[in-house]
């Protein structure tokens, strides 16, 4: 008799891929691991060691040729959503390895509601004010700096695809004048979201808000360094749900120092999780949440639907 497929899930921070669909059919025919946590180094070696097929949670768990290699029993990837950066996809081809992947759901809609989220966290200053409510508080006992209005103020999008345009249409409906930027960006792009197209330095440097919508490239990666955030206004909120590579993020924390941006709000992270004493945590100048944008129930009952899916495909050849 066949020894059972072992297939392990790596990623699953959410707990949510076995609770948003019907496994029963598959664990009837397989051994199915679930690892909710990070797994790196030897932790992660010893998995792939024994694994017949890896389910990717996005890109979570960053895969190279020397880490595959350890897969020596590997038949199937399938990862979530359309896109996996960190997955060696030319050497799962070269060992002839299938690779499959689940549609999205409303991923980017989700990401523009967090952008917003962020943006209205950050201007509203809410999180010192649930703070002071939870401490049996009313209002602050000091004179500060009280929250500001969206309305009238300049939006800089760095990025206008389809997330950028999404916020772009939210930012018109909060009465922002919407200005963007990106390597090959032009006036009529623009137009056609009711936006200008302007240099990057005009954008950081006359935008209350500037909030990134960019893939990380060659050309973009650190995109906004050290240079590019000391131009900022002194009152700017400098907002990132895309990836962290587009920012200098070991620079950040100094210009935060300067005052230039005022205020970051932030949902992604060079490592992920976020170490428990990274100075990011801390900062009253900083708004941060654990990498939520495409995170909702709706994309991830996408995600555990199209991985059953392929899964059980998959078995079914094996008969």
């Amino acid at each position: 008799m066949a020894a059972r497929p072992r297939i392990t899930v790596l990623g699953d921070y959410e707990r949510a891929l076995a609770r948003l669909a019907d496994w029963s059919a598959i664990q009837a025919r397989a051994d199915v691991d679930f690892h909710h946590e990070p797994l790196r180094g030897h932790a992660l070696a010893a998995v792939l060691q024994g694994t017949d097929v890896l389910v990717l949670v996005r890109d979570r768990t960053p895969l190279d040729a020397a880490t595959l290699a350890l897969a020596t029993r590997l038949r199937l990837v399938v990862y979530t959503g359309t896109r996996n950066n960190t997955l060696d996809t030319d050497t799962l081809k070269a060992r002839g390895i299938p690779v499959a992947n689940t549609h999205w759901g409303p991923s980017k809609e989700s990401t523009c509601e967090m952008t917003w989220a962020l943006i209205l966290a950050a201007t509203r200053q809410l999180e010192a004010q649930m703070a002071t409510m939870r401490a049996g508080g009313w209002r602050s006992t000091q004179s500060i700096a009280l929250p500001g209005v969206l309305h009238g103020q300049r939006l800089g999008l760095v990025g206008l695809g389809e997330i950028g345009k999404r916020v772009a249409r939210v930012g018109k409906a909060f009465g922002m004048e919407v200005v963007t930027w990106s390597p090959h960006m032009t006036p009529e792009r623009a137009a056609t979201e009711g936006a200008e197209s302007v240099s990057l330095d005009e954008l950081l440097q006359t935008s209350r808000v500037v909030s990134l919508h960019l893939v990380p490239t060659d050309e973009t990666r650190r995109l906004i360094d050290a240079r590019r955030m000391a131009l900022m206004r002194p009152d700017a909120i400098l907002v990132n749900t895309s990836r962290s590579a587009l920012i200098d993020m070991a620079a950040l924390p100094s210009a935060l120092d300067q005052g230039r941006p005022a205020l970051a709000a932030l949902d992604v992270f060079d490592t992920e999780p976020v170490p428990a004493d990274h100075v990011l945590r801390h900062r009253r100048d900083v708004v941060v949440t654990p990498h939520m944008g495409f995170v909702c129930e709706p994309v991830f009952a996408t995600f555990a639907q199209g991985v059953t899916e392929a899964l059980g495909a998959w078995l079914a050849e094996q008969d």
